[in-house]
């Protein structure tokens, strides 16, 4: 497994003090959107060094190459200004919590069906790296309601840099119009304890070996949604 390096202080490719500066709805659950989180100086390197996803799907950090930058990008948002940002932003002491990460590259048809995270999964952060997101579709929807994709609270473009935060609940529903083709996100969620991080990495790991498998035979054909955030 990969060592994350903390970052030296005052290096940080994000803008903690920009999350600290959002105001926060906590209507119908807590949230908020920071655009530009990941500092423009950096964006070019992140992107050049982002790991090789060409299968649509969530993979676990652990199994993915990558570059420095992408690296550095990690460490900060696994970092402790981070955490204490979000914490102090949430109200929720996060500081023994593990914390999960997982990359996607791809979006296929099925996925963006409407559904709250796991429970285990207390906080879910989401990054996108996407340059200027021109499609329609693709476009994350935090809703009122499980089975009405218009009843919408708030809408985040999967622009370049652009963050959201939420708390996890079982009104915290999300979704998005289908899309298919390059869609860069990347989802970090703290967790309840190590044994849901142990069987989450090993859950997304063996799901991660059938992906590229089947990647590797040609497109499937399988009609299952995708549940993950994103």
């Amino acid at each position: 497994m990969r060592t994350i390096a903390e970052p030296m202080a005052g290096e940080l490719p994000i803008d903690v003090e920009a999350l600290r500066k959002t105001p926060l709805t906590n209507e119908p659950f807590p949230w908020l959107i920071v655009p530009h989180f990941v500092r423009a100086a950096n964006i070019d390197a992140i992107n050049a060094d982002f790991p090789e996803v060409s299968n649509a799907g969530s993979f676990p950090l652990p199994t993915l190459k990558y570059g420095p930058a992408f690296q550095s990008f990690m460490a900060a948002i696994r970092g402790p200004e981070f955490s204490r940002a979000v914490s102090e932003k949430l109200g929720i002491d996060l500081s023994q919590r593990p914390t999960m990460v997982t990359v996607r590259g791809q979006c296929a048809a099925r996925d963006g069906q409407i559904h709250t995270d796991s429970r285990t999964k207390l906080i879910t952060v989401l990054i996108y790296m996407n340059g200027t997101w021109e499609s329609p579709t693709g476009r994350l929807r935090l809703l009122r309601s499980p089975d009405n994709l218009n009843d919408v609270i708030a809408e985040v473009p999967p622009d370049e840099g652009t963050m959201l935060i939420f708390r996890n609940g079982p009104n915290a529903w999300h979704g998005f119009e289908s899309f298919d083709g390059q869609r860069r996100v990347i989802q970090l969620n703290w967790v309840t304890n190590a044994r849901v991080l142990w069987w989450e990495q090993t859950r997304h790991s063996i799901s991660a070996f059938f992906k590229r498998l089947r990647g590797k035979q040609g497109p499937s054909h399988a009609t299952h949604p995708s549940t993950s955030s994103g």
